[in-house]
C-alpha cells in the first residue's frame, strides 16, 4: 500500500506526497503529461529530444549535474509515447536541491543554440545506432505503422525520421516548450524521509512563482477498428529470421486491459506459458518467442515475437503461432493456469514497490491517469479477472483481421 497526500498549487502544479520515514532518501519525480503521441507528424522525435535538453541548462543554472552531484544525488528520465519522466535520487537532508534544480528548469531552459546543436548530434546518432545500425533494431519503425494508420502511435518514440531532429529549430525547440513544460500540465511526486509541510513549503517557494500556461487539451484521431489482416516483409543482415504479430488491445486504463495482460502471461510470459512449451520446448520452431503488451494509455498492442531456429521457415512459425493462438480462443481457460499468472502480476507489483522510487513513479503515472488511487487498486483488478473474462478478451484481441505481422528475414 502507497500511502500518499496531495495538494494543488495556484499554478496548477498537482503535487502528492510519499511519507517513509525508514529511508534516508528522498525521491523527487516530474511527471509531464507529453510523449511522442503529441507530436505533429511533421515534427516527430521532439519529446525525446527535449528529455535531452533538459539537462543542458536552465536559466539560472549552467549545469544541471553538477550541483546535484555534489549533494549525492542522481538523476535520470525516460520518455515514451505517452509522457516524458524526470526522476532525482539523493538525501532527504539535501531535497531543496532537488527543489532548485527542477523547478528552474520548468521555468525555462536556457535555450542555448550550442545545447540543442550538440543534443540534436546525440539523438541522432542514438537513432543510428539503436534503431539503424543495430540487428532487428528498426523493427518497430516497421511496425508501428503497420499496425496504427491514424494514431500518432504509428511513429516510434525516438521519431520517424532523422531529418525531424535535424531540422529542428530554437524556434520549434521554445514552441514545444512553452505548449507542454508547464506546471499545470506536471505532476509532482515527493517520496520518502520528507513531511508534506515540508513539501508545502518547498513548493510554495520553488514552484508556486512559475506561471501557468495555457492549459494542454489532448486532442487525438482515435485508431479505427483494423478490419483485416495486415501483413508486411522486410529483411536485413540478421542472424535469424523474425515473426512479430501485433494485436490491437484496450488502453492502460480500461479494465480490460488486466484480462489482456493476463493473457498474454499465459501466452509468452514464462517457461511455463503455452508459446514457450509448444514452440519452443515441445517442437523447437523458436530460438525464443514470448508475448508482451505495449501498455500505453491509448488502446494498445499485444505483441507476440519469436526469433527461428535455422532452417524454420517464417510461414511455418507464423501457422504454428496461429494455431496456439486458435487453441487458447476455443478452449476453456483452467482455472490454476489463470491462478498462476495472477500470483506473478501480483508478485511483480509488491516487487515494484520495495523500492522508493518505484513508488514515486507508480504513483505519478496512475494520477496522471486521473486516479491516482489506482496505484493501490491494481492487485484487486488483477484477482478480480476471472477465466470467463480471460476467454472472453481472447475472442475479441486475438482476431486474425486484428492483427498484423511482419516478416523479418534475414538476408
Amino acid at each position: 500500500m502507497i500511502y500518499y497526500e496531495q495538494f494543488v498549487l495556484d499554478n496548477g502544479l498537482r503535487v502528492f506526497v510519499h511519507e517513509d520515514e525508514s529511508t534516508p532518501i528522498a525521491a523527487v519525480n516530474i511527471l509531464y503529461n507529453v510523449g511522442s503521441r503529441d507530436e505533429d507528424p511533421s515534427r516527430t522525435g521532439f519529446a525525446h529530444l527535449f528529455e535531452h535538453l533538459m539537462f543542458g541548462g536552465s536559466r539560472h543554472i549552467p549545469s544541471y549535474d553538477e550541483p546535484l552531484q555534489k549533494v549525492g544525488g542522481e538523476n535520470n528520465a525516460f520518455t515514451s509515447p505517452d509522457i516524458t519522466n524526470y526522476y532525482i535520487t539523493l538525501p532527504a537532508a539535501n531535497l531543496e536541491t532537488a527543489f532548485w534544480l527542477e523547478s528552474d528548469r520548468m521555468l525555462s531552459l536556457s535555450f542555448d543554440p550550442q545545447v540543442l546543436d550538440v543534443q540534436q548530434k546525440v539523438v541522432i546518432e542514438e537513432f543510428k545506432q539503436r534503431y539503424l545500425n543495430q540487428p532487428y533494431g528498426d523493427v518497430w519503425l516497421k511496425l508501428r505503422p503497420l499496425a496504427y494508420q491514424q494514431h500518432p502511435y504509428r511513429w516510434a518514440t525516438i521519431g520517424k525520421d532523422i531529418s525531424h531532429i535535424e531540422n529542428a529549430t530554437l524556434d520549434d525547440v521554445k514552441a514545444f516548450f512553452f505548449k507542454y513544460y508547464l506546471p499545470n500540465n506536471a505532476i509532482l511526486v515527493v517520496a520518502g524521509n520528507v513531511t508534506v509541510e515540508q513539501i508545502k513549503q518547498l513548493c510554495k517557494k520553488w514552484f508556486e512563482p512559475i506561471p501557468a500556461g495555457e492549459q494542454y487539451i489532448r486532442q487525438l484521431p482515435s485508431e479505427p477498428i483494423q478490419g483485416e489482416a495486415r501483413k508486411l516483409e522486410t529483411s536485413a543482415k540478421v542472424p535469424l529470421n523474425g515473426l512479430y504479430k501485433a494485436y490491437h488491445m484496450p488502453g492502460r486504463f480500461d479494465l480490460d486491459f488486466y484480462r489482456t495482460d493476463l493473457l498474454s502471461d499465459m501466452l509468452g510470459r514464462s517457461k511455463s506459458s503455452r508459446l514457450y512449451q509448444k514452440l519452443l520446448r515441445d517442437n523447437p520452431l523458436f530460438s525464443n518467442v514470448g508475448a508482451y503488451l505495449t501498455s500505453s494509455i491509448d488502446p494498445g498492442l499485444l505483441v507476440v515475437q519469436g526469433t527461428l531456429n535455422a532452417g524454420i521457415s517464417l510461414e511455418e512459425a507464423d501457422a504454428a503461432v496461429e494455431a496456439v493462438i486458435q487453441e487458447f480462443v476455443e478452449q476453456t481457460v483452467p482455472e490454476d493456469e489463470l491462478a498462476k499468472v495472477k500470483n506473478q502480476a501480483e508478485a511483480t507489483l509488491a516487487f515494484a514497490e520495495v523500492e522508493l522510487l518505484n513508488r514515486a513513479m507508480n504513483l505519478a503515472f496512475a494520477a496522471n491517469s486521473g486516479n491516482p488511487d489506482l496505484v493501490n487498486e491494481e492487485a484487486a483488478h488483477i484477482q478480480a479477472v476471472t477465466a470467463d473474462d480471460v476467454q472472453s478478451i481472447a475472442g475479441k484481441v486475438l482476431r486474425k483481421e486484428n492483427c498484423s505481422t511482419l516478416y523479418y528475414r534475414a538476408a
